[in-house]
């Protein structure tokens, strides 16, 4: 379990630090955002390779950051079912998640996805729009974001059997939106069983 736990780790470390990265390709898109509408307003002026670059720049945020916000417990649940569970039933939910739809779902994709980044790649695809920009870059996003989103979930299934068997804490017990709508949720639950009793 510890060799485990130090794979899991190293994954960790990589899309937190991919992560990172891919929050500069916001800041990024926003500029080039703001510099196409202002050239195209103020001097009528547009060019589709910068176009282009704004949706290249939100697929590469979208693709590269889906892992670290896995990483970072971030992805969206459905609370309403999951929330009345105790939270062994919950980790039990996250193991079977993880392995009968999170890890098939990632290898059928880059399965797909690296050829449709090869032949574009062979090919030197290049956009159908004038002046635009090659296409395989966009493409290449595809198996690559699903590959670091395969990595995290093995992560993730390592940390969820460890927590179970008590090796070691839930390190999203007490982080994140979701730990902070429960921690308010038990806080109310309490303050509602003082009231209750202080009346009775």
């Amino acid at each position: 379990m510890e060799n485990l736990l130090k794979i899991s780790s190293l994954i960790d470390k990589i899309n937190e630090r991919i992560g990172h990265f891919v929050k500069w390709l916001i800041l990024a898109a926003v500029i080039v955002s703001t510099g196409n509408a202002v050239i195209r307003k103020v001097f009528n002026q547009s060019s589709n390779a910068w176009l282009e670059l704004q949706w290249y720049l939100f697929g590469a945020v979208f693709m590269l950051g889906a892992a670290y916000t896995f990483l970072k417990n971030e992805h969206i649940r459905i609370d309403i079912v999951t929330g009345n569970f105790r939270k062994r039933t919950r980790d039990w939910i996250d193991v079977f998640g993880h392995i009968f739809f999170l890890v098939p779902f990632c290898w059928i994709m880059i399965y797909h996805g690296w050829p449709f980044f090869m032949r574009s790649f062979e090919l030197n695809e290049a956009s159908m729009n004038a002046g635009g920009l090659s296409v395989w870059p966009a493409k290449l996003l595809v198996p690559a974001g699903f590959m670091l989103l395969l990595a995290q979930g093995i992560s993730e299934l390592i940390k969820r059997y460890a927590i179970i068997k008590g090796v070691i804490e839930d390190p999203n017990a007490a982080v994140g939106h979701h730990a902070a709508a429960e921690a308010e949720a038990a806080r109310l639950l309490e303050v509602a069983k003082a009231e209750a009793a202080n009346r009775s």
